[in-house]
């Protein structure tokens, strides 16, 4: 039966071409997902097969690609095809195809996989080498294949070391990028455009499907915190921001960062204050300086403090962030913490100002990163953040929580005149701005 479904060239070998394995991998925007899930379907469309979708581990039907085959076979109008509660099935042919998770399979299990035509391993380098021990020599059946996507995340990954390392005559490998995808939209190649710009290691991962080099794992480097210590900003009038980050525990301190578009000023902080005392204290703030927005952290402490101030009828300048929440950019995200906080990451590569901070750069550089099997962008832990520090990164929350929402911001920043000023001005300017800047807005 013929199938109008049209496959980007780097894909045709799913349906073309006679391998035991097929290795794809790159970043994101290659297109890999939708393009398994469619030459899938051109398969088993055309002939009667079974095919098992795999991952390493699958607590429900919704962590598998089966809503993304069923839409597939809806975008592409295919008839014959019957959606069911766990599986996928051709009423003409014959063809299943089912979903499992290689971690909830005891031996006994995979082992009833023997007749797989196609499997398709998912996400696959979270897959372990238990696991693709375990499966590889269970697809045995004559004809059989082996479909692996995934985006690298370690030299090491276990089925990057045992399969495309060193491929065999039997092992297809190819690499897919966005730039290689023909349906890869606008809107992502800017996005590539402006990571490459941004961060040539982080859009060497992300967008070129290279794996983390070892030992690059923090979000913010030294060098990048420095250049913001540097004196060149006079003033902004761009919108004031006030970041509260407010104490969980009895050695947490009470943080207020200031920012103006890319001046950030001064920290205010605060030790050993209840619940009232940082509800004043920001009234005081909001009644001297009339911020455009003051963003807060409302775990723990912070609720009552809120609750305060919309009470006191502050509702329209403050907001309330759990750092845990749903990221406004939930793609590139696992939660506003990590959004926040690489909103920081690209603020400090721009030409920016910070008052000159020994602890707020430890801060900056302490937190390590990663990314979950979306290729989201995670933080690790805070509590780990601050077993390695000594204390909690407060400071550094404050500024994050400057850029939880978007400002409308139309300011202008007055800069030293090209830059034609002395080292020692440049700090000595800079302790000014720290010391006097209260005083200013």
């Amino acid at each position: 039966m013929q199938v109008n479904i049209q496959i980007a060239r780097p894909f045709l070998p799913l349906i073309t071409k006679k391998y035991r394995i097929k290795l794809y991998y790159g970043g994101r925007g290659g297109g890999k997902s939708y393009a398994f899930a469619d030459a899938l379907l051109v398969r088993a469309t055309r002939k009667k097969l079974f095919a098992v979708c795999l991952r390493e581990v699958q607590e429900s039907i919704r962590d598998s690609v089966y809503k993304l085959i069923a839409d597939r076979i809806s975008v592409h109008g295919l008839p014959n095809w019957q959606i069911k509660a766990d599986e996928i099935i051709n009423l003409k042919n014959g063809s299943r195809i089912v979903f499992k998770g290689l971690r909830d399979q005891d031996p006994q299990k995979i082992k009833s996989l023997e007749g797989t035509d196609i499997a398709w391993i998912e996400e696959a380098q979270t897959i372990t080498k238990k696991s693709w021990e375990i499966l590889e020599p269970t697809i045995r059946k004559d004809g059989s294949e082996i479909w692996i996507s995934m985006n690298r995340e370690a030299e090491n990954d276990p089925i990057w070391v045992a399969v495309g390392s060193h491929p065999d005559e039997r092992t297809l490998v190819v690499k897919v990028n966005y730039c290689d995808n023909p349906f890869c939209s606008e809107e992502l190649k800017i996005q590539a455009e402006k990571s490459r710009q941004q961060n040539p290691e982080d859009y060497a991962h992300i967008w070129l499907g290279e794996p983390v080099r070892q030992g690059h794992t923090k979000l913010m480097n030294a060098e990048m915190v420095r250049r913001a210590f540097e004196a060149k900003i006079i003033s902004s009038t761009s919108p004031l921001i006030i970041g509260l980050d407010i104490a969980r525990f009895g050695d947490d301190s009470t943080v207020f960062c200031f920012r103006k578009g890319r001046l950030c000023s001064r920290f205010e902080v605060y030790n050993q204050y209840d619940t009232v005392e940082v509800a004043n204290l920001t009234t005081h703030f909001i009644q001297q300086y009339h911020p455009a927005r003051v963003f807060m952290d409302i775990g723990g402490q912070g609720a009552g403090v809120y609750d305060i101030l919309k009470d006191r009828g502050y509702g329209r300048i403050v907001r309330g962030i759990y750092f845990g929440e749903k990221a406004i950019n939930s793609d590139r995200y696992t939660n506003r913490r990590a959004e926040m906080w690489d909103s920081v990451r690209a603020w400090l590569g721009e030409a920016v100002q910070l008052p000159y901070d020994e602890s707020l750069l430890d801060e900056l550089v302490s937190v390590n990163k990663k990314y979950d099997k979306m290729g989201r962008l995670q933080l690790e832990e805070k509590e780990e953040v601050k077993k390695r520090l000594g204390r909690s990164p407060d400071k550094a929350d404050a500024l994050a929580l400057t850029f939880a929402e978007p400002v409308y911001d139309t300011g202008e920043d007055t800069f030293y005149g090209n830059g034609r000023i002395t080292i020692e001005k440049m700090f000595s300017d800079a302790n000014r701005l720290s010391h006097s800047s209260r005083n200013e807005w």
